[in-house]
């Protein structure tokens, strides 16, 4: 959508670099109007005009919602983003970063998994609401679910949101590969892991117990190549 947007070629990176994983989430909580003016006017790069025409209301209104909608993100999103906080750890840093976390989650090692984290790191899956705030619970879920043993593993560096991503792939037999599993965002704080955002690329199943088998669930849609990542991987 940036690309296709109205808004100038010298201002891509700067707005690039805002659409980023706090920023969509903060834009969540906007009401419809609000979220809907935001993104027309600071995303894509419509004047407030054509905004209005396009709702069919006045420009005042249309910037009363945008300063509205400005406050309201700026109160959710951290004061540096994930792309000036990369830019400080490095090329070799956010290497070693996502090398380590990979590597890591492959080997099933929960306690260097952990390690990696920071004190009030959070671990979501979207679509689930189910989620995980601090390394000892994290660790206990990672030990429960994951990385119990159960499952082969394989993972693939990407970027999303404009932050560290990885894609995620579990082993199954009757496919002889690796199947789409998730794609994890990587929040940073620092040198360690703030935040893992896994979007989840399975058919949900109903049992009570359905996120202990979401591995064992059927790949669905086409996330993982939208990312530019294989649908398969081999041995």
């Amino acid at each position: 959508m940036l690309e296709d947007g109205l808004i100038a070629p010298e201002a891509r990176y700067e707005w690039r670099e805002s659409v980023e994983l706090a920023f969509i989430a903060a834009v969540q909580h906007l009401p419809a109007t609000q979220r809907a003016v935001l993104l027309m006017r600071e995303v894509l790069g419509f004047s407030a005009r054509e905004v209005a025409d396009a709702l069919e209301t006045s420009v005042p209104s249309v910037n009363s919602a945008l300063q509205r909608a400005r406050k309201a993100v700026e109160e959710r999103v951290p004061a540096e983003s994930q792309q000036a906080t990369l830019r400080a750890l490095g090329d070799d840093g956010t290497r070693r970063l996502v090398d380590g976390y990979m590597t890591a989650m492959a080997a099933g090692d929960v306690p260097k998994v952990v390690s990696m984290l920071t004190e009030e790191a959070s671990w979501s899956m979207p679509p689930l609401a189910t989620w995980w705030t601090g390394q000892e619970a994290i660790g206990r879920w990672l030990a429960r679910s994951p990385l119990n043993g159960s499952w082969e593993w394989r993972h693939v560096p990407t970027r999303a949101s404009g932050q560290l991503g990885v894609g995620t792939y579990t082993w199954h037999p009757e496919a002889g590969a690796f199947l789409p599993f998730s794609i994890d965002v990587l929040t940073v704080a620092g040198d360690r892991i703030a935040g893992v955002t896994s979007f989840i690329a399975r058919s949900p199943g109903e049992s009570p117990e359905a996120i202990i088998e979401y591995p064992d669930r059927p790949y669905s849609g086409t996330m993982i190549e939208r990312f530019g990542l294989p649908p398969r991987l081999e041995r």
